[in-house]
């Protein structure tokens, strides 16, 4: 059983990872030319990743948008994806969405809030800041685990600290040397993410699973797995 990311590993694609951030996501920060505002569940994603705003009637930002010249507001949406455990540096994920804020069209089955027409999707993690295309975007889906992946890893975390020891064996001589903490970082379909703290650095070691998996059902049974997979398996270095 495979234990650590490679080259070759799946991995979530950037608009998956997208999707995934947006689909958990409970607040953002919008920017507009003039005002900025910090918005706690006022938005909505729907069919293809498309962002609808839900302000009230006596909102600044209801006003705002009645008063632009064109009747649309350009707008810059930040959405940040925070680790759900207290891991150090939490913050796994940014992702940025630019466009027109507007009116729902008189046409449009879905008319209730402003509809976010979206020209530029751009994720920032470890590894850089990648364009995501508006079409890739509109066929990825969220990982099916976004919607449980913080409750899940809070438990691991919190319930079954045992576990989390278990699955560091899986690591064996490539676990980093002078780790002293251990917590769960991130859970997809593909595999489980730890977090092994040293003293003023830290490093992620990737377990895969054996099989994606379609639920947290499943999910769950995969971690199972690893707790039970042999010593001597193959291993690689932790993701850095």
């Amino acid at each position: 059983m495979s234990t650590a990311a490679t080259a070759d590993a799946p991995v979530l694609t950037a608009a998956e990872r997208v999707r995934s951030v947006l689909a958990r996501a409970v607040s953002l920060t919008l920017t507009t030319d003039s005002r900025s505002y910090d918005l706690i569940g006022m938005h909505t994603i729907g069919h293809k990743g498309r962002i609808r705003l839900h302000p009230r009637p006596d909102d600044p930002l209801t006003a705002q948008l009645a008063a632009a010249p064109r009747g649309s507001l350009a707008a810059l949406l930040e959405f940040t994806d925070i680790a759900p455990t207290a891991v150090r540096d939490r913050v796994r994920a940014r992702v940025t969405v630019s466009g027109w804020l507007a009116p729902p069209a008189g046409t449009d089955r879905h008319g209730d809030g402003l509809r976010l027409d979206t020209a530029r999707v751009t994720l920032r993690t470890t590894a850089g800041l990648t364009d995501v295309g508006l079409d890739e975007l509109a066929l990825a889906e969220p990982d099916p685990l976004a919607a449980d992946e913080a409750a899940m890893l809070t438990h691991l975390a919190d319930a079954h600290g045992d576990l989390v020891a278990g699955l560091l064996r899986l690591a064996g001589p490539r676990l980093p040397r002078g780790a002293v903490r251990a917590l769960p970082l991130a859970l997809d379909r593909y595999g489980l993410t730890l977090r092994c703290e040293q003293d003023a650095a830290h490093h992620d070691l990737r377990l895969l699973f054996p099989s994606a998996a379609r639920d947290a059902a499943e999910a769950g049974a995969h971690i199972r797995r690893l707790l039970t997979a042999p010593l001597d398996c193959p291993h690689q270095h932790p993701a850095a």
